[in-house]
């Protein structure tokens, strides 16, 4: 008896043990794919990548460090040299060769591929030898490291074998072997993927790097309700919470066993509007136009948002509200006139609303995740009440991402509310994905609501290939003057990213809200 006692005693605590290194971490969203170039998504990006790799990836202050790659080097203007790491494998045992790149980085380019704007860039990849990879630029590249950080490696053999040399189309609903599939040569390998039920990552044990967390399992749970994400927490079901409502945030604290870690995200919210329709598909407009075309109507809808409203009492004062177009401050230069906001005016908007010949106003329809920004839903609903001042009728629309965004993509909307961001701090980030007109190689493929300016369009189209960092500076700030006369978009705020998880998680957080799987460390 001794002896069985014994027994289950030590099997207890190997389950223990077990279950300590195990992560449940929720989020109110899904994955959209496990194709890594088909979709660019913060979610999606997050999960794959801890599957697939980069040849050159971020370390925990944002900065660019060794991935697949060892070391690189500009031999010229135009051709960048890049050393590949030895003795890699995919999960499936295949080795990682200079093939993979090549094969990889051409597929991102593909145009069902949403990261094709970051990997038209980097050029043509050549293989030299198997441990050299050459990238032949059309044009100076002078954010090439940022881009390649962008690109995830995958095996080409692999691809080959389940027919998926190509990306998945996600907005035509495509299904294929990657959408619930992976290979890639990452610490965690898929064991489990289940859309909008869990997915399972585990360990891997032949990952060419060592482990600096001790997480040797991963559950993504997606709980779409904010009461029942932060209650599967305090509760212990989960671990961390991705995204706890900031609401939520004062009773979160003191909760038994729990602690936040915080800091503003890397995003900027704010409002598209459809610019290059005569008539508005989702509209009740006096005379059949699109008033979004007029500047006078979005400069209206802009100085009618009370922004201090929606962060005292919709965000708990977790936002930075900005009149910026770009992500981080440091895109704008921290330059004030650049990050003000045009003031509140109501009555002026009215008035503009009236020069622009809607006195009346008129009826539109606002496309809102439900699942993806932090208070999307509500926001919308914020916008939606304060535009009715100006008597303009609007319908809020709210879906699921993985409904919206296809949408979106296919510039199927009137008005929508969006949001831009990631590790990349530079302007380029916002200015060649969704502020330039649309146009080949993917540049413009996030301008849902197809403006264009042109003098803008053309001072980043220019700062997108000078390789001289002040007269780059000089055109990247002509390039937000211009596009703040335009307004384009109408930019709100840039959200914080708090996390919110039991004492025994320790975690890293990053200001491009990425969780990092091989960082977090669970306490016994």
């Amino acid at each position: 008896m001794k002896k069985i006692a014994l027994f289950l005693t030590v099997l207890l605590s190997l389950v223990a043990s077990a279950g300590a290194q195990t992560l449940r971490w929720a989020a109110q969203g899904d994955v959209q794919t496990l194709d890594p170039h088909s979709q660019n998504e913060i979610l999606t990006n997050m999960v794959n990548g801890q599957i697939y790799e980069t040849l050159v990836k971020r370390d925990r202050q944002l900065k660019v460090a060794p991935g697949l790659a060892t070391e690189w080097k500009q031999v010229s203007p135009l051709v960048w040299r890049v050393k590949l790491r030895q003795g890699v494998k995919f999960h499936d045992g295949a080795p990682f060769t200079a093939d993979d790149v090549v094969f990889s980085i051409q597929r991102a380019m593909e145009p069902n591929s949403l990261i094709r704007v970051y990997a038209a860039p980097v050029g043509k990849p050549r293989k030299v030898d198997a441990s050299t990879v050459e990238f032949q630029l059309d044009k100076p590249n002078p954010l090439f490291l940022e881009h390649l950080v962008q690109l995830w490696i995958m095996s080409k053999p692999w691809a080959e074998q389940h027919k998926v040399t190509r990306p998945l189309n996600f907005k035509e609903r495509e299904e294929s072997y990657t959408a619930l599939h992976a290979n890639g040569t990452g610490p965690y390998r898929l064991a489990e993927r289940q859309p909008g039920i869990k997915t399972v990552l585990k360990r891997n044990p032949a990952w060419w790097d060592k482990p600096a967390g001790n997480v040797q399992e991963a559950q993504l749970i997606p709980i779409a309700n904010d009461a029942t994400r932060n209650a599967a927490l305090v509760s212990g079901e989960v671990d961390l919470v991705l995204d706890p409502a900031p609401r939520d945030l004062a009773r979160l604290r003191q909760s038994p066993g729990i602690k936040l870690v915080e800091g503003l995200e890397n995003r900027l919210i704010f409002i598209g509007m459809d610019q290059s329709r005569d008539s508005l598909l989702y509209a009740k407009v006096p005379g059949g136009k699109n008033p979004f075309k007029d500047l006078r109507v979005r400069k209206a809808l802009y100085q009618a948002i009370d922004i201090e409203a929606i962060k005292r009492r919709l965000m708990n004062g977790q936002s930075a509200p900005t009149g910026a177009m770009t992500p981080s401050p440091l895109g704008s230069f921290n330059d004030p006139q650049l990050e003000a906001r045009l003031p509140l005016d109501l009555p002026g908007a009215q008035k503009l609303m009236s020069e622009a010949g809607y006195p009346e106003g008129f009826e539109v329809t606002l496309d809102c995740t439900n699942n993806r920004y932090v208070n999307d839903d509500e926001i919308c609903q914020a916008l939606a009440a304060m535009w009715k001042k100006l008597k303009i009728t609007v319908k809020v629309n709210t879906q699921p991402r993985a409904l919206l965004f296809p949408k979106l993509e296919k510039g199927d909307t009137s008005l929508f509310l969006y949001g831009w961001g990631g590790a990349i701090t530079d302007a380029e980030t916002m200015l060649t994905p969704v502020l330039r007109s649309r146009s080949e190689q993917g540049v413009g493929y996030a301008n849902f609501g197809g403006w264009k300016v042109e003098k803008a369009d053309a001072l980043a189209a220019a700062s997108s290939i000078e390789p001289d960092p002040a007269k780059r500076e000089q055109l990247v700030r002509g390039a937000l003057r211009e596009y703040r006369e335009a307004l384009p978009i109408l930019p709100l705020h840039r959200q914080m990213a708090p996390w919110a998880m039991r004492g025994k998680i320790t975690a890293q957080h990053r200001a491009d809200n990425w969780l990092e799987l091989n960082w977090v460390t669970i306490a016994p």
